[in-house]
């Protein structure tokens, strides 16, 4: 039996591909950015795709929604920004309680940065809470690495579940995977050596350690660069040049650190290999880097998916048969 969902702030894709990959089908994914939506578009032309805003957005679906998933903008809630919460205008989660309130999905997905969750947002967290708690969802959230679900790369990232109270008893969170993800040497090592790099073997031993986070930047700050000072002496402790985004990968008398390509960052970031992003380099690179793991959505939504299965196992058990006339 398939489950339908709906995706909110969709970028380009990171979410959906996980939450496709646990078996949902998606009737509408809606994202503002352009780039994004031709990356949407490009890779899955049989999605229906609806660029816009979600203020804007009233959906009447033809059948009902098993899960409304999304990722809302995390400028509000980032230490990279000024934390503005509720204040800041890219704070999209009224809107997307809007959304729930509207189609009672039987389950609700949403992903923001670790920052939502520090003390200064206790008060906006419980207003969030309260208000799917009377719309009769359960509601639970929980700090996933990335690199417990196969990513290399560190990554923190908050997910908040709600699920109607009757099937809320038979979710349950994401085991971390029993082995460690491949160091990002290992990772890309092949793309490394793709131009017959002389140096690309010892760059793989040195290469040693998972990634630090992807940073992605936004429309007003960012470019293609892989973040602030910090975070580059985290790449340069693996032999990566942070300062920029390479268009090819280094040549065979290359000198010195290389930078990583927009192919290096998707994998780095849990992209599979065939799916293509569109645009500008440092639109690529936005895309990429804002994007939520599809390791972790998949993990995530197998466990929606096994809730729904035993809760619809549960009731057709229980109904009695109509007996025969």
């Amino acid at each position: 039996m398939p489950y339908y969902s709906i995706e909110l702030c969709a970028g380009a894709g990171g979410q959906a591909l996980g939450l496709e990959k646990a078996g949902f089908k998606h009737i509408e994914l809606i994202e503002i950015d352009s780039n994004a939506c031709n990356t949407l578009r490009f890779n899955r032309p049989n999605w229906k795709i609806i660029e816009g805003d979600i203020r804007q957005y009233s959906p009447k679906p033809l059948v009902e929604i098993d899960l409304l998933a999304g990722g809302v903008p995390c400028p509000p809630f980032s230490v990279a920004g000024k934390q503005l919460g509720q204040k800041d205008e890219r704070d999209l989660f009224p809107e997307t309680l809007r959304l729930v309130s509207e189609l009672k999905p039987k389950a609700v997905m949403l992903e923001n940065v670790r920052g939502l969750l520090d003390s200064s947002f206790d008060k906006y967290r419980t207003k969030i809470i309260r208000t799917l708690e009377r719309l009769d969802y359960a509601v639970d959230w929980r700090l996933l690495n990335a690199s417990d679900y196969g990513v290399s790369q560190l990554r923190p990232r908050v997910v908040f579940i709600a699920i109607q109270k009757k099937i809320s008893p038979y979710f349950s969170w994401p085991n971390s995977s029993d082995k460690n993800p491949p160091t990002v040497g290992e990772l890309i090592y092949d793309l490394m050596a793709k131009n017959h790099w002389k140096d690309a073997a010892l760059w793989k031993k040195n290469a040693c350690d998972i990634a630090p986070t992807i940073v992605g930047g936004s429309k007003k700050h960012g470019g293609p660069d892989l973040g602030p000072t910090r975070a580059r002496r985290a790449w340069a402790s693996l032999g990566v040049d942070g300062k920029g985004i390479a268009n090819d990968s280094p040549e065979k008398d290359f000198e010195g650190m290389p930078r990583l390509t927009i192919e290096m960052v998707a994998r780095i970031q849990g992209f599979p290999a065939d799916w293509i992003f569109t645009g500008s380099k440092t639109n690529k690179y936005r895309q990429i880097g804002n994007a939520f793991p599809p390791p972790i959505a998949e993990a995530v939504g197998i466990q929606i998916r096994k809730a729904l299965d035993m809760c619809s196992a549960f009731v057709e058990h229980t109904i009695p048969m109509r007996k025969l006339a």
